[in-house]
């Protein structure tokens, strides 16, 4: 099997960037969801709910502490050195609640605006504290083909389901049998876990944000409601831990 793409953002909801290799630690992969946005009721702001941000890319340098904010066309927005605020908990679809820090300055007006409601920035206290689940994602290729297959498509986008980890070399849904056994992916060894319960993000286009396929609709046309952490619903791809970074 072969690592195909590789998927990363510093703030959950945004474009994803596709590097060439990441380093994963105990927690997850360096600086990928380092920050989330919340709204007035402090609740995590997921591209479920909006898509007008999936076109702003994010590029965070830890070292220096300077968040950079770039439009789909690579204009800077805004690239500023971050200050935390007061402390915060928001709530992640009822089941954990985060603990970060209010970025402070002009982010929380620039979301807002970019957004057309009241967003914050929360710099997460952990490293990777923006997940879902578990920090790593995987999904096989074979999996998307067969989605297409079974929905009368000619090809299925990955990136719409926003995976750190997409791979060829598979039988379609193949990840799902890995829960428990071990992995090497690059130096790192990992973990498979339980299944990715999916939501209406991924219906959303992942260039423009704009809802174009119905893939829980899909999805649930050839699986049907399968069990998951969340319980029934429409899963597609499987969760993952480090066991040595």
């Amino acid at each position: 099997m072969q690592v195909t793409r590789l998927s990363v953002t510093p703030i959950k909801g945004l474009a994803l960037d596709h590097p060439q290799s990441i380093e994963i630690t105990a927690t997850g992969p360096v600086g990928d969801r380092a920050f989330y946005l919340v709204d007035a009721s402090d609740r995590l702001t997921s591209i479920s709910k909006t898509g007008s941000l999936v076109g702003v890319s994010a590029a965070w340098d830890d070292s220096g502490q300077l968040l950079t904010l770039s439009d789909a066309a690579g204009k800077v927005l805004i690239s500023e050195q971050i200050s935390l605020g007061a402390p915060h908990i928001a709530d992640f679809f009822g089941f954990r609640q985060a603990q970060g820090r209010l970025v402070e300055g002009p982010w929380a007006q620039v979301f807002s605006d970019l957004a057309g409601q009241p967003l914050r920035l929360v710099k997460a206290d952990e490293a990777n504290g923006g997940r879902d689940v578990e920090p790593l994602t995987l999904l096989g290729s074979a999996s998307l083909d067969e989605l297409a297959r079974q929905s009368g498509l000619d090809h299925v986008d990955g990136r719409r389901f926003r995976m750190l980890i997409e791979f060829d070399g598979a039988a379609p849904h193949e990840e799902d049998t890995w829960d428990g056994r071990l992995l090497t992916v690059g130096s790192a060894v990992i973990a498979g876990g339980g299944p990715v319960q999916r939501c209406a993000g991924t219906t959303r286009n992942p260039l423009t944000g704009e809802v174009d396929l119905r893939t829980l609709t899909l999805i649930g046309g050839y699986r049907g409601r399968q069990e998951s952490i969340f319980g029934p619903g429409f899963n597609f791809g499987v969760y993952a831990s480090t066991v040595t970074p």
